[in-house]
């Protein structure tokens, strides 16, 4: 054999028993390394939100909030039982829009140790975060998943289900949801409506074209309505809309525009509850009656009109639209007394006379009684004065005109 020959033959035999040993050691690690750990991330704290891509790569549409709740409190859960790994929360949200992804945030806000959420899903298909099933949450923080590729229909109930075996700190919650959720554990499956943990639902579609963001209390959040109607005036006004807008709803059950009380104050959660909101461009403005009424009482108007003025300035500068709600009267309820009265009707000539919202839902007018203009109409009062029934709600998600509120540029003119 020549000598060129035999040293071809040589490096070739070399070359392919060092192949072999690349394959049988590749092979052995596969036997004996065990199955593949599940990866848990890390999602940031406080200074920080995660954030993910827009839509998966080579996806189209237009990413937008259907729902979301505005995180209200931390408490001790008395749901959690003995033993939190055994116990599952299905979340039930009410969609706006429809869409062919979604997107789920986690809050740990209130918490006050790392929250570790190992198991979540949409309607039964399985959410990851940055591809981990898992994910901890640090004190303070919040998380929006990856898209998970679900159909999500409008105008329908959805289901998060989520798990958080470890949990040691204060429930993330929104109380009062006037929407039917469970807790199920080795003890059974318990009714609440307390939304834990879940703040938004965002989905991808191509057929609506924004997002509204309704701000406010009790009457926004639905206090005196039916639960599980979805009879709630963004409810009421999210079906007029029919897809062709988000709505979701960010009200908060006896939120102030100036004081910490029943949630953060307003002029301190609007940040994250309006202008962080996927896809957020009006927001309905519905506050200030709780300043008014509550103890201890805002006994100056101007205050209650300037606060509510520098949410609309905030807005303008993320090129939000900004549409405002006079203050309906509550005569007949404990509370009231004629001095809370006339503050009351000088915001409400305040918001009238122009100057504080791009646009202005004179809810006063449509829900007052003619005869007795102080007081709800009788056939809208849930029973307490204050607050609306579900006929009532109907009558403030009518007052918006359709295709004003669908146009680009704002408005001054009164509704």
């Amino acid at each position: 054999m020549p000598r060129r020959q035999g040293y071809a033959l040589l490096i070739a035999l070399v070359v392919g028993t060092a192949a072999l040993a690349a394959v049988v050691a590749f092979a052995g690690s596969l036997l004996f390394s065990g199955p593949p750990r599940v990866k848990t991330v890390a999602a940031p704290g406080p200074q920080g939100v995660t954030r993910t891509p827009a839509a998966p790569a080579h996806s189209t549409g237009l990413w937008l909030a259907t729902w979301a709740a505005a995180p209200v409190r931390g408490e001790t859960d008395p749901e959690q039982g003995t033993d939190p790994r055994l116990r599952t929360i299905r979340n039930v949200v009410h969609t706006s829009i429809g869409g062919d992804a979604a997107r789920v945030t986690l809050s740990n806000l209130f918490g006050t140790h790392p929250l570790l959420i190992d198991h979540v899903t949409v309607n039964t298909l399985p959410v990851t975060f940055r591809s981990a099933p898992s994910v901890t949450v640090a004190a303070g923080g919040q998380i929006v998943s990856d898209p998970v590729v679900v159909p999500v229909t409008a105008d329908a109930d959805l289901v998060v289900t989520l798990r958080a075996p470890t949990a040691r700190g204060p429930v993330t919650l929104h109380p009062n949801s006037h929407q039917t959720s469970s807790i199920e554990d080795p003890q059974g499956t318990r009714r609440t409506t307390d939304w834990r943990y879940l703040t938004a639902v965002d989905v991808r579609g191509e057929s609506a074209a924004g997002t509204l963001v309704a701000f406010g209390d009790s009457l926004t959040a639905g206090a005196g309505s039916t639960t599980d109607a979805n009879s709630r005036w963004p409810d009421v006004l999210a079906d007029r809309l029919a897809g062709r807008y988000a709505v979701v709803n960010q009200g908060i059950a006896g939120n102030r525009l100036l004081r910490d009380g029943s949630g953060p104050r307003a002029l301190d959660r609007f940040e994250r509850d309006v202008l962080a909101v996927t896809g957020a461009k009006t927001v309905v403005i519905a506050l200030g009656i709780n300043d008014i009424h509550a103890f201890p009482q805002q006994t100056d108007p101007a205050r209650i009109t300037d606060a509510l003025r520098s949410l609309t300035e905030r807005a303008h500068t993320r090129g939000l639209r900004v549409i405002g709600a006079t203050l309906m009267p509550y005569e007949g309820h404990r509370n009231w007394t004629p001095a809370q009265n006339a503050v009351r009707a000088r915001v409400n000539e305040t918001i009238r006379a122009g100057g504080v919202f791009d646009q202005v839902l004179d809810f006063d007018r449509a829900a007052r009684d003619p005869s007795h203009p102080d007081r709800l109409l009788p056939g809208y009062d849930s029973g307490d004065h204050l607050h609306l029934n579900d006929t009532g709600y109907r009558r403030l998600g009518s007052l918006a005109d359709v295709p004003d509120l669908l146009r680009p540029r704002p408005s001054s003119n009164a509704l």
